[in-house]
């Protein structure tokens, strides 16, 4: 043989003298082959240097040593945080981890899940929020019962509403809820809401907890007062700027994630707005990076690398007959100094600066 040609299976068969069949069934270590059979194929394969190909053994098996992660954008801390969790339980079994981000499009979600289907993942993890969309809920649960029929697990962090699957749920409207008691504790009766998208369904816990909450205080926020952005830094300079733009009233602005604080946080310092001394300022999830901020921030923070230790967990337990398993992990308020009382004094008239300025 050409010492530069890639050894395959049927070598190792016809040195050993065996079927291809009986060569592949002792090397992947069954033990319907008899013994002596089995210590050819091995010698056999120790002669000719054979290294099985991964991607046929993963099809010969029903599932790889992989795990598939599906989240909505890997450069997120949140997602950073969750996933790096996971990757650390993974390698405690010897698992391999394979990531895509979605940007939040349902439809490259379902691709994803049919890719890392077909590549015979040991278990998918939808680490993402889930979509308030009943025709995306209906086409991921036949995607989810062809896994489910590849013996392929499934496990999902948040809630994703009509999917019957073994689920880690960060309360998001509970910790939404006791934020805003915090606030109103501090003394605020005028918020503000910087939100995300409507068809996210983390998104719709947190405003409804807040607004919620606030409703039992007797306090309503005005409907120009809640501005909706995408869930990333620009996201919230963007929803930031308009609010001010619109006429901000509020003492206090809820960012319904850290990361579009941050963005706000700028958009306020750009429009010549102190925090907290004009306005407070308040997020959630707690990403590493909130309380190095000046002013470090205010949050609900989630033990994201948990998460995602338990989502893996899930996924690595055998399924249960006839029903989901859930795991509720709580949120806990971390007041900083983004959030005081508000001033005694009348708030200053700010005129706002215009919005075709750079993002800072």
């Amino acid at each position: 043989m050409d010492k530069w040609s890639q050894v395959t299976l049927n070598d190792v068969a016809r040195e050993a003298g065996v079927s291809s069949a009986t060569a592949s069934r002792a090397l992947n270590g069954t033990t319907r082959v008899r013994a002596d059979l089995r210590e050819r194929v091995l010698a056999a394969a120790e002669r000719l240097a054979y290294t099985p190909n991964a991607h046929a053994q993963a099809l010969a098996r029903a599932s790889s040593q992989a795990v598939g992660v599906i989240c909505h954008d890997v450069s997120d801390p949140y997602f950073a945080g969750i996933s790096g969790g996971v990757m650390r339980a993974a390698a405690e079994h010897d698992l391999h981890v394979i990531m895509g981000s979605t940007f939040r499009d349902p439809a490259r979600e379902l691709s994803y899940v049919s890719m890392m289907r077909g590549q015979r993942v040991r278990a998918i993890l939808l680490t993402g929020s889930g979509f308030e969309d009943r025709a995306w809920q209906g086409a991921m649960r036949e995607e989810l019962a062809r896994c489910a029929a590849a013996g392929t697990r499934i496990a999902a962090v948040s809630r994703h509403h009509g999917l019957r699957v073994d689920s880690v749920l960060p309360e998001n409207r509970a910790g939404a809820a006791a934020l805003a008691r915090a606030l109103l504790g501090l003394g605020h009766r005028d918020f503000a809401v910087l939100t995300g998208p409507p068809v996210i369904t983390t998104v719709v816990d947190r405003l409804a907890g807040f607004q919620e909450a606030l409703a039992e205080a007797g306090v309503r926020i005005a409907p120009d007062q809640i501005v909706e952005g995408a869930f990333s830094r620009d996201g919230g300079h963007r929803a930031a700027s308009e609010l001010v733009a619109r006429g901000l009233r509020a003492t206090c602005v809820f960012a319904s994630t850290d990361i579009m604080a941050v963005g706000a946080l700028a958009a306020f310092r750009d429009h010549g707005l102190t925090v907290p001394g004009d306005v407070s300022l308040a997020g959630f999830d707690d990403i590493p990076v909130v309380g190095d901020l000046t002013p470090p921030l205010t949050t609900v923070a989630l033990p994201l690398e948990e998460i995602g230790r338990r989502v893996m967990a899930l996924a690595l337990r055998p399924a249960t007959a006839g029903r989901s398993r859930v795991e509720r992990v709580p949120g806990t308020v971390v007041l900083r100094a983004s959030t005081s009382a508000p001033a005694a004094r009348p708030r200053r008239e700010r005129s706002p600066r215009p919005l075709t300025e750079t993002p800072g």
